[in-house]
């Protein structure tokens, strides 16, 4: 092999350790190091969340929203009954609508705790099943709040988030109960229920 080539090898290999962390291989370890660079950015930019916050929200968003399985997620807000009897554009219209709202209240909730800090509970364990539960306390100068990140293994190997439980409050089930209500308030019209979805809990 000659210089170039090995020096293109080498590049390459770069590239893939830093594109896929050790970290990742750890559910606990990944959506911590997440976590710790989210709480970096509330911090160091307090004064922007009130000049402007949709930049505020959009430097949050890049690094929660490629940890979210939002198909799997919208699949389940939306419910057995409802994805089946749905066409494979109102899916996509939802799973859209649903992954803006989403990190629209995620954002807006972490910025209301700007003194917080994130402590993850780490297991002893060294082998992961398919799905697993990263649990972290989200304290602040008032209050901690118990903070549960379920996760599911794709294909590839990457861990991503499936559901959330912030403070009691399970985001899935809430969400879904919600979309049922729309459902019934607008006489099952999954369209109508599309245009009028907003990712709306109570995390307080």
């Amino acid at each position: 092999m000659n210089n170039t080539l090995k020096s293109l090898a080498f590049f390459l290999g770069i590239v893939c350790l830093l594109s896929n962390p050790v970290s990742a291989s750890d559910p606990h370890k990944f959506i911590d190091t997440k976590a710790q660079e989210m709480v970096a950015i509330i911090r160091n930019n307090q004064e922007l969340f009130a000049i402007d916050p949709e930049l505020f929200k959009d430097k949050i968003n890049i690094i929660f929203e490629p940890m979210v399985d939002f198909r799997r997620v919208g699949a389940s807000v939306m419910g057995k009954k409802y994805y089946l009897a749905s066409s494979k554009e109102q899916r996509l219209q939802f799973i859209e609508s649903f992954r803006t709202s989403l990190l629209d209240t995620y954002s807006s909730t972490l910025a209301q705790w700007g003194d917080q800090k994130i402590m993850t509970i780490f297991p002893e364990l060294s082998e992961f099943q398919k799905t697993e539960d990263v649990k972290q306390n989200l304290i602040t100068s008032s209050n901690t709040y118990p903070i549960t990140y379920k996760v599911r293994r794709d294909k590839n190997g990457n861990w991503l988030i499936i559901n959330i439980i912030v403070n009691g409050v399970n985001l899935g089930l809430t969400f879904r109960n919600q979309f049922q209500a729309l459902a019934k308030e607008h006489n099952e019209n999954i369209d109508e229920v599309i245009k009028h979805w907003t990712s709306d809990a109570n995390l307080d």
